[in-house]
């Protein structure tokens, strides 16, 4: 977890949806770490919920930190279906991503329902990654920093400016998720300038970009001052896709 007045090092987290099998995963960890990963970046992985085991005991003596794409705020109950910090934590997870925008679109998760996981998230000792973002309608509009703002806020609610140091965001903007499009660098990095001012500290956190990110832009991105590495989608479900990202956050570091 970072630390206030920390220099921010930088992150890759991909997150591979709902994509992969076991077995799958497991070949795609393997490839990982057959390849020489920067020492100077967190890289972490956040594979569908059926494979977190197994890709906990393929990454034993690595690097490479494993990742919850989402969590239940209660610790055990009758919420059939869901998944609870303690579960996450016994089998090693580290990080979990939190409101990421699919969640929000298709589960109904509000920015309170985001910000009660994040405090949830914190009390059992995982650094929560709180995804931000706004719809192609409210990008037009001109709206981008209010939502951002908005959502931060709610994500935060009730924490310190060292809690709120230890934590990730991550601004997505929906309209460039999975669509090829992503948002120009000087603009995507006045976002997240933005967001570091929203919220104290904030100044401290690792803030990331997402949003179709690849290796064909992700230089041009982490080399503004503000973005301190990726939440990467589909180019993170494959080593010779995912690990030229790494390797771009380590030149720009």
């Amino acid at each position: 977890m970072n630390q206030p007045g920390a220099v921010r090092r930088p992150l890759i987290a991909g997150n591979w949806k709902m994509n992969k099998t076991i077995a799958q995963a497991c070949e795609l960890i393997r490839e990982l770490r057959a390849c020489t990963l920067p020492a100077g970046v967190d890289v972490v992985v956040a594979p569908p919920f059926t494979a977190l085991q197994a890709v906990a005991a393929e990454l034993r003596g690595s690097s490479i930190g494993l990742c919850a794409q989402t969590m239940h705020e209660n610790d055990h109950g009758a919420y059939t279906g869901e998944i609870a910090p303690p579960m996450l934590r016994e089998i090693g997870v580290r990080y979990v991503i939190l409101g990421h925008s699919e969640r929000r679109a298709y589960d109904g998760e509000t920015d309170e329902a985001v910000g009660r996981k994040t405090r949830s998230a914190l009390r059992h000792g995982m650094t929560p990654i709180v995804a931000v973002g706004e719809t192609a309608s409210e990008h037009e509009e001109g709206l981008t920093l209010e939502k951002v703002t908005m959502q931060v806020r709610a994500a935060f609610a009730g924490l310190g400016a060292r809690e709120v140091a230890s934590c990730v965001v991550a601004y997505e903007p929906i309209w460039a998720i999975g669509s090829g499009h992503f948002e120009e660098p000087e603009s995507a990095d006045a976002v997240i300038a933005h967001i570091r001012r929203a919220v104290d500290g904030l100044e401290d956190a690792r803030l990331l970009y997402g949003g179709s990110m690849k290796a064909q832009n992700a230089a041009a991105l982490m080399a503004q001052p503000n973005i301190d590495g990726g939440l990467i989608g589909g180019a993170s479900l494959a080593a010779a896709t995912f690990v030229p990202i790494v390797e771009a956050a380590y030149a720009h570091a």
